[in-house]
Order: structure tokens, then sequence, then C-alpha cells
């Protein structure tokens, strides 16, 4: 108590003229979240104790508006485990890019009657289009400084997916794709990197997006998770030259639609044998025997496997520890649910702007929140890629049983 005393007895004496209110409001906040700390790992800092749970990790940056101006603030990070203060609202950024949506959709006069029983519902029947811009500059510059940040380090892994969501244009609405990265670098860690709205998901679509990866940095990817979409494979190959691995979940429905329903859990059991198995090579014997077990009865599933091994078992040249990560977009999958339960609010986006504000707000806060958790993935292994191949091979087809 003595030091903390001291510490802010030393703050005002430097503090000078309208800084003051602001240093000692930042001080005080740092001092409780100190404290805080000390209490969720059992220990001081530098205290030897037996109560210990966890250690210190450096501190994470963050703004908070107050009335006294906007405060910078240092969030302790833990080895395990993660702490938020409590007087911070994580969810602060993305609440206001929904009523900003809600509220330009009502002020253009382009609501639906859902839309206007949330106006009504959060009071704000009495906004004003003065009020709707502030609000609305104020979350599109902290969203375009996320989306345009640079990438610095090597990223080996990249996940991309897309969701649709519904816009205004023209007098009609239209269907337009919110196309999402996720990478995850060197050090373990995981970001969304990337969010592109567009009409379509066409090879030149993919390929600007992609592009701008690069130019802000985005290098060493060595394996994209994606689906099957052609123009986005072919984006791939040209931008990346990087291995392609084919979403298993995704392919594993493209698969059953091939046999008759009843079929379904005998024919996916067997499928995954293959997905079991230790190591590429062992993967590809019983993939290639799986197919050779149901060709006789279902063809085209065969086929299908034939046609598709290399783009599904890709993932398997990798690091072990890694690959229940890297074989499909499910994280990407649990991401978009998260944008289209918020976006449904909405219903109809009154233009790409708005598109951009309200998910580039969620995308905003969880990233903010994968920082305050563990590593997504064990960066001994990350090692391990220096051995990988780092360009896609040609697809081996296995030959046809006679």
């Amino acid at each position: 108590m003595a030091e903390d005393s001291m510490a802010l007895i030393e703050l005002m004496q430097k503090a000078d003229g309208g800084d003051f209110l602001r240093s000692l409001a930042e001080a005080v906040l740092q001092l409780l979240m100190e404290a805080d700390v000390d209490g969720l790992i059992g220990a001081c800092r530098h205290e030897r104790s037996a109560e210990r749970v966890s250690y210190r990790n450096g501190y994470r940056d963050r703004s908070l508006d107050t009335r006294v101006g906007s405060l910078q603030l240092r969030i302790p990070k833990l080895r395990q485990g993660s702490y938020f203060p409590p007087f911070l609202e994580p969810r602060k950024t993305s609440e206001r890019a929904l009523v900003a949506v809600i509220q330009e959709a009502w002020i253009g006069g382009i609501s639906t009657r859902r839309v206007d029983d949330l106006v009504q519902a959060m009071g704000l029947s009495g906004i004003s289009k003065s009020q709707v811009s502030k609000l609305r500059k104020d979350i599109d510059e902290r969203v375009h400084a996320f989306l345009s940040r640079p990438l610095t380090g090597e990223w080996p892994y990249l996940w991309l997916d897309a969701t649709y969501l519904k816009q205004r244009e023209g007098g009609r609405v239209v269907s337009v794709a919110a196309i999402i990265a996720v990478a995850a670098n060197t050090e373990g860690r995981r970001e969304i990197v990337g969010l592109h709205i567009g009409p379509s998901e066409a090879e030149p679509f993919w390929s600007f997006f992609l592009k701008g990866l690069l130019r802000r940095g985005l290098a060493g990817v060595k394996l994209v998770v994606s689906d099957a979409h052609e123009g986005l494979k072919a984006a791939i190959a040209k931008t990346f030259g990087a291995t392609w691995q084919r979403c298993r979940v995704h392919w594993m429905r493209n698969a059953l639609a091939r046999v008759p329903k009843s079929q379904h859990a005998m024919v996916s059991a067997a499928l995954r044998q293959a997905f079991l198995q230790p190591d590429a090579a062992s993967a590809s014997q019983t993939w290639r025997h799986v197919a050779d077990q149901l060709r006789g009865k279902w063809p085209k599933l065969a086929s299908f496997m034939d046609e598709t091994e290399h783009d599904v078992l890709a993932y398997m040249t990798f690091p072990t520890q890694h690959r229940v990560k890297l074989h499909s977009t499910n994280p990407l999958e649990r991401l978009n649910k998260e944008v289209k339960r918020r976006a449904d609010v909405v219903g109809i986006f009154p233009n790409e702007q708005s598109i951009i504000r309200l998910i580039g707000a969620i995308l905003l806060e969880q990233n903010d929140e994968w920082q305050l958790q563990s590593r997504y993935m064990q960066v001994e292994a990350m090692a391990e890629l220096n051995t990988q191949p780092n360009e896609a091979q040609p697809a081996q087809i296995p030959p046809r049983a006679a």
C-alpha cells in the first residue's frame, strides 16, 4: 500500500495542467488492475509464494474513453489463464457498431418493422443524424486501423471462409460474400488478418483479397485451409503457391451425398479410418483401401475419393500436434456463426460500409479475446515446419480397380 501511495504522489508531482485528472485516473485504474492480478495469481510481483497459480506475461495496450479524456491502460497478461478488467466492457465496440447500423437504416428510411421495434426498444427515437455520424466515425476509424494493420513475422497457417449477408443496392436486395481470413503465426498465436466484402467468390475477387494480405506483410504461408471453391483454389495457387487443405467437414458432406441416407453411418465410419492413421503414408494406404472396398457398390463415391485424396489428406504432412486444428475450417465456422447471429439483428444492411462497420467491430473484439487466451497451437512443433513441403504438389490419383 505504501508503494502504491508513493506512485500516486510521484504522478501528481509530474502531472501538469489539464492532463492531471487523466493521468491520475490512468494511475488509479492501473493500480486496481495490478491488485486484481496479484489476487488472481496468488502472489505479488517478484514474490515467492506456495499459493502462486500463474505468472505474469507482459501487457497489452487498451484505450478507455472517459469524460477526462482517453485513458491509455496496460492490461496485464498471464502465462496460464486470462485476465480482463471488470470496469472495461469487452463487447462495447461491436454493440455500438450494431446500434450505428440500425440507426443508419432507420434514418435512411429503409428499415423493416423488426428494425423499427429494435430502435424503439433501445430508446433511439430521438437520435439525430449528427449523433449517428459522430458514432460511425469513431467506430470506422478503429475498424479501419484493425483491418489495415501491418502483419509482421511469418504466418504458416491460413484459414479462409465466406459467409453471405443481405445488402440493399440500387433499390434491390442482393446477397454479398463477407470473406474472413484467420492466420496462425510461428508463436502459435492466431489472429483475424482480413475482411473483404464482394458480390461473389470468383477468382478475381479472391485474388484481390489475398494480394492485399501479401501487401500488408502476410508471409511464410505453408498451408491454406478452405472449402473447395474453384475460384479460391486458383487464387491460392497463384498468390501463395502453398499447400491447399480441403475442409474435411465440407468434404464429408459432399461424400455422403453420393450414398443413400440409410448408409451414412456405415460409410462415414469407414471413411474416418483414414483420418485416424498416424502418418501420411498410412492415411493414403487406408484411403485407397476404403475406396476400393466401396467402389463396387458406390462407384461415384469411390471416384470422388480418387479425385480428392491429396486435397483432403494434405494436413497429414504437417506436425502431428497441429493436425487437429488444420483439417477443417471449423475455427472460422464458429466465428461465422457469431457474425451471422449479430448480423441477423439488422437483417438487410443499407450499404457495404455498414457491413464492414459491424462485422469489423465483431472481429476486432474477437481478436482481442484471442490475444488474452493461451496459444492456439504448440509453438514447439513450429520448428518442424522447416522440413515440411512449402509448395502444392500435384494430386496423386490411384488407378481404378479392375
